[in-house]
């Protein structure tokens, strides 16, 4: 009897250390940007107005974290509603045909300090490839609404559009081939 109520603590106490390092995605507090540079001489920027990321780890230091995300490619927005239809048709990111942006991981590595290394897959207007993202983890803080901790993430990295076939030269287009991501995120610990 002894023997199954410690089996029984060490699953509930095992199930319990997993519990904690269960994290929901906060969308109110949570940001996909991309920046294009614009015949050579500024920046246009845009975000997706819907995505969604997951976070998974059950190791203090994320040595272990296992995130995923994917992005509605028809709710880009730069603000512009004739430039985000032209980006959404067939010429860029032929939205209809390619619905969602997708990144999924394969490792997540302390650097230094608050700095790692994400690496992964990502795939856009229907081609993966591979992909490094420079992740600072900002730090963790109680919500005082929730009564829960949330941590923060500020994820950047740069990809080529010429890779994924999306658009034309950039002579011709006047827009770059080298596309700057950037998302700051926000995970609440179930």
């Amino acid at each position: 009897m002894r023997k199954i109520l410690l089996f029984i603590s060490a699953c509930i106490f095992g199930m319990s250390a997993i519990a904690q390092n269960t994290f929901t995605f906060d969308k109110n507090h949570a940001r996909l940007s991309f920046s294009a540079f614009h015949f050579g001489i500024s920046h246009i920027e845009g975000n997706f107005k819907i995505f969604n990321a997951t976070f998974i780890s059950t190791k203090e230091d994320f040595s272990d974290a296992r995130i995923e995300m994917n992005a509605e490619v028809k709710s880009i927005n730069t603000e512009v509603e004739m430039r985000d239809n032209d980006l959404k048709s067939p010429q860029w990111f032929d939205a209809d045909k390619y619905p969602m942006l997708t990144f999924k991981s394969n490792s997540f590595k302390k650097i230094n300090g608050k700095n790692y290394k994400l690496k992964g897959n990502i795939t856009i207007h229907g081609v993966t490839k591979p992909i490094e993202f420079d992740v600072v983890f900002n730090g963790k803080g109680l919500n005082p609404m929730s009564k829960k901790y949330s941590y923060g993430f500020t994820i950047s990295g740069k990809l080529n559009r010429s890779d994924f076939g999306i658009g034309g030269e950039p002579l011709a287009t006047g827009v770059g081939d080298k596309i700057e991501l950037k998302s700051n995120i926000e995970f609440a610990i179930n």
